[in-house]
């Protein structure tokens, strides 16, 4: 039992954070938090067995905190994203405006006019007056953040098709964009 426990415990607690990092939807973080639970849960069996206290005093509240990571993911935040995800599908039937999710704008892929992904969304701006959509930030190139450069599309550069960003810039209009700082956005 220690050496399944001794084996389970760090790939659990390895695929777990690969999946809450990834930030892939609400769902998949909280799968991810299941996963890290029977990681907390394998930690534990490994701490019994070897008799550390302190491992096993760490992974029992560890396992709190992955019960609460499940509830807010797959219970809270899946709901809100569900909830958003109707309001999307029944305002396609009405002849005024569709309506999209403004969560679109976390990390949601970026198609450009070739049909390929060439940034990610990360915020969007929106006009406190008026509630029209400003504009739309995006990250393209580096690697989870290091070495990634920020560009502004204006509203009227991106359209909302079936729940994606689409833009009709290609990637090398997108990199003649002025840069835009991290901690600096323009008004």
């Amino acid at each position: 039992m220690e050496d399944i426990a001794g084996w389970v415990a760090p790939a659990a607690t390895m695929i777990a954070a690969m999946m809450t990092a990834a930030n892939l939807g609400p769902r998949i973080t909280g799968y991810g938090f299941i996963v890290f639970l029977i990681g907390s849960i394998a930690w534990c069996a490994v701490a019994i067995a070897t008799g550390q206290q302190n491992l096993l005093l760490t992974n029992a509240f560890l396992s709190l905190v992955n019960l609460v990571g499940i509830w807010r993911w797959l219970g809270r935040q899946s709901r809100y994203h569900s909830g958003a995800e109707a309001a999307e599908r029944k305002s396609e039937e009405r002849p005024t405006p569709a309506l999209f999710r403004a969560t679109l704008f976390d990390g949601q892929a970026v198609t450009g006019a070739e049909g390929t992904t060439i940034a990610q969304s990360v915020g969007a701006m929106i006009e406190q007056e008026s509630g029209r959509l400003s504009y739309v930030v995006v990250s393209e190139g580096g690697i989870g953040g290091v070495g990634e450069r920020l560009h502004r599309i204006e509203w009227d550069e991106i359209a909302v098709r079936d729940g994606s960003l689409t833009t009709e810039l290609d990637a090398e209009a997108l990199k003649r964009k002025p840069e835009l700082e991290p901690t600096d956005w323009p008004a």
